[in-house]
């Protein structure tokens, strides 16, 4: 299996009056073709920001990102405008990332324009007609509103856009969560058969640990800007290594009253992103931490085969 992206130790800083603000620190990961990494953690980890330093939406501080063997970490603005129709984003707003003066027609219109390709108005319409036709929008809505239509169907328009340039990797940035769940499942759905039928990869990022269950073939977990945990999606939930990544599963509601699930509370202090100490970043938080954990950054290592996990004592950990 062809690896399609390759990040390598990307660190994304913001300034801030306390020093910098470690959003993304030190983070490496891979995606093979056709294939979806879900990346999850708590609100403000990270994973957003890690999805925007990828496309260039932010500018990486530190770290390479490769995309099908090529460095296009700091590439030319003109180089990255190409590149756009290999690498799109779909928005967890499907409200806020539409113009809300434009019609349907016009939305799907506009990355075809930008990108430079001429189309005449036929064609245009065709390809239009044809991309709503993919994503499930009837022809009826071609000269709607955002406001007009309900959050499924904007975020049917999102989809359309991210795709009307024949992309070969989407950021899925929570494109679900503010969504009813009955839409939910459609999109995700839509997004499976896409990518089935297109051979997309994605890089679909939730904290909906339900979610990410059911379309990831890997799932990484990220706190405070790191990587703690990254498995294959059915070994993380069957045997998940990180005390974070337990306390996160544990959380999930079980919709069976007579079953005693025993909960993994996460107690103490979030530690700030904002010039954080050193060590590990969930040793405020963490039952078993010992003053290793509080001075020393823990390797990130393979503890079971594809596999990985950050932690200065996770066999000891498991092992009990």
């Amino acid at each position: 299996m062809s690896k399609l992206l390759e990040v390598e130790n990307l660190k994304k800083y913001f300034k801030t009056p306390g020093g910098p603000l470690k959003a993304v620190d030190d983070v490496s990961f891979s995606i093979d073709k056709g294939k979806t990494l879900g990346v999850v953690g708590e609100s403000g980890c990270g994973k957003s920001t890690l999805g925007r330093a990828i496309l260039g939406l932010h500018e990486a501080t530190e770290g390479q990102v490769l995309f099908e063997g090529r460095d296009i970490t700091h590439i030319k603005k003109k180089d990255r405008r190409k590149l756009t129709c290999d690498m799109q984003i779909i928005f967890q707003d499907p409200f806020s990332s539409l113009d809300p003066r434009k019609t349907v027609w016009a939305q799907i219109a506009e990355p075809l324009r930008v990108s430079g390709e001429h189309m005449s108005r036929d064609a245009l319409n065709y390809r239009i007609e044809e991309l709503m036709d993919t994503v499930g929008l009837a022809k009826r809505f071609t000269y709607s509103y955002p406001h007009e239509l309900d959050g499924g169907r904007r975020q049917r328009i999102g989809v359309a856009r991210a795709l009307a340039l024949n992309p070969k990797f989407i950021v899925c940035d929570e494109p679900v969560s503010a969504l009813d769940v009955s839409i939910q499942a459609q999109i995700l759905n839509l997004l499976q058969d896409l990518q089935e039928e297109k051979e997309l990869t994605y890089m679909f990022i939730t904290h909906d640990m339900s979610v990410v269950r059911h379309i990831s073939d890997e799932i990484m977990v990220m706190y405070v800007g790191t990587v703690v945990e990254k498995s294959p999606a059915k070994e993380l939930f069957r045997q998940p290594q990180h005390p974070y990544t337990k306390g996160l599963l544990s959380a999930i509601p079980v919709p069976d009253i007579r079953r005693n699930k025993k909960r993994v509370l996460m107690q103490g202090e979030i530690t700030s992103p904002i010039d954080p100490p050193p060590g590990c970043r969930f040793a405020r938080r963490c039952p078993y931490a010992k003053d290793i954990c509080r001075k020393q950054t823990p390797p990130y290592e393979e503890t079971l085969p594809d596999h990985f996990t950050a932690c200065h004592f996770i066999r000891e950990i498991n092992s009990l």
